[in-house]
């Protein structure tokens, strides 16, 4: 990396803090200092700077399968009413994550379930939104996991 500014005034010790943040959210200012060389004062001050647009929150990674949600999938969604289908979407409690695309698709969401049953009501829901047709796949292993922007 240069010595330049990336874009909205993101720089170069920005990125190195946003990296130790992606690796652990958890580890101290004093961690991360170590780790970036840069004081922890300008760290505490640019994560402030960043949170709530460019760090939109702190979260964890959890195994849902040890909390009993054994079952995971990638579901694309093309419908007629698309605004009911994202006001749906957006509140349903198995939802992990949910996005707006394009390719034949309106939607992409990354469901998690207990059981096969609960997400065969979940697609059965979709009746009531005008669902021109939509694609299951089921997450068999996860390898990778929100690991972008850690080096």
């Amino acid at each position: 990396m240069n010595k330049k500014s990336f874009f909205n005034g993101v720089k170069e010790s920005d990125m190195k803090i946003l990296s130790e943040l992606r690796k652990d959210s958890r580890q101290t200012l004093a961690e991360i200092s170590r780790r970036t060389n840069i004081s922890i004062s300008t760290i505490y001050d640019r994560i402030k700077f960043h949170e709530k647009e460019l760090i939109k929150k702190h979260t964890s990674i959890v195994n849902f399968e040890l909390l009993g949600y054994s079952l995971r999938a990638n579901i694309l969604i093309s419908t007629r009413n698309k605004q009911g289908l994202k006001e749906y979407l957006k509140e349903h409690p198995n939802i992990n994550s949910a996005f707006e695309i394009n390719g034949g698709y309106d939607f992409l969401v990354d469901c998690v379930f207990a059981n096969m049953s609960e997400c065969r009501d979940f697609l059965d829901s979709f009746d009531k939104f005008d669902v021109e047709k939509k694609q299951v796949h089921y997450i068999i292993d996860d390898f990778k996991v929100e690991t972008f922007m850690t080096n």
